[in-house]
């Protein structure tokens, strides 16, 4: 595989509190708008695997098929690859790789899915094209990301809207779009799809374990990551003020009245004939 242009920064990282939301992550509570249209037999790309938990399920779903998970970095590759032996999955395998300029041939995969990757990545549209060429006529290009300035909280704790602005600050100083989700139907237009259907979903935090792991993984994150790192690197603000979002994340974790939304744009585009 080519190594991964550096058009953009992943701003996460993979320290334990961005895995800790990885790991979580399922084909149920992140690719349902797919799961209709899979056949036992598809060969799928699952790009930006990560720590491969979607990349499994998916494999599970199509028993007589084969999905091949590929993610920039090859460290969490080794975390994919533990994830599939641990479910006893013969049908996955795991490949370093850039969605910039993927390295399987025109027309292979009968889907080619990514969840939270083309508000990463340095540009979307070739992304988008790159995905469409590996596809096969009459498959699926499935693309899912979320859309930071549509998340909704309560109550409004003090210092969450900081944390709102920084991300998006340093997501963009990455090369990234944090708002990627009400871009993903235009990007994909002007990468040449066209039978493209447009939804959308949430994942919801509102019980008090949701709420304490949601805003400790935050709160985490906040201090101790790369994105953490960056922030301050990059001068867009102080470990004293990323230590004062994390006490804001904590403190509308134990919130009782606490919840919190995270709106995702889906689209499902099939490749024409």
């Amino acid at each position: 595989m080519p190594k991964q242009q550096e058009t953009a920064v992943y701003t996460h990282g993979h320290h334990e509190s961005v895995l800790r939301s990885h790991s979580w992550r399922t084909a149920a509570n992140s690719a349902s708008y797919l799961l209709g249209s899979l056949k036992p037999h598809m060969r799928i790309l699952d790009v930006g695997c990560g720590p491969g938990t979607i990349t499994a399920d998916l494999a599970a779903l199509v028993p007589d098929g084969r999905v091949t998970g590929v993610d920039h970095a090859p460290g969490i590759l080794d975390r994919a690859r533990l994830t599939a032996a641990e479910r006893g999955l013969a049908n996955v395998d795991f490949a370093v790789a850039d969605v910039h300029a993927l390295d399987f041939p025109d027309d292979t995969f009968c889907v080619v899915h990514a969840h939270q990757v083309l508000q990463h990545v340095g540009d979307p549209v070739r992304a988008l094209r790159e995905m469409l060429r590996v596809t096969k006529p009459g498959g699926f290009i499935a693309v899912r990301d979320a859309d930071y300035s549509s998340m909704a909280w309560y109550p409004q704790v003090p210092g969450l809207d900081d944390w709102l602005d920084l991300y998006r600050r340093v997501a963009r100083d990455n090369g990234g779009e944090p708002d990627a989700g009400r871009r993903l139907r235009s990007w994909a237009l002007a990468a040449g799809l066209t039978d493209i259907t447009a939804t959308s979903g949430t994942w919801t935090f509102a019980t008090p374990d949701e709420r304490a792991w949601w805003s400790g993984l935050w709160a985490d994150r906040t201090v101790d990551s790369s994105y953490a790192e960056r922030a301050v690197e990059r001068g867009h603000a102080s470990g004293e003020q990323l230590r004062a979002i994390a006490g804001a994340w904590r403190e509308w974790g134990g919130r009782e009245d606490g919840w919190f939304a995270v709106l995702h744009a889906e689209l499902l585009c099939r490749k024409q004939a």
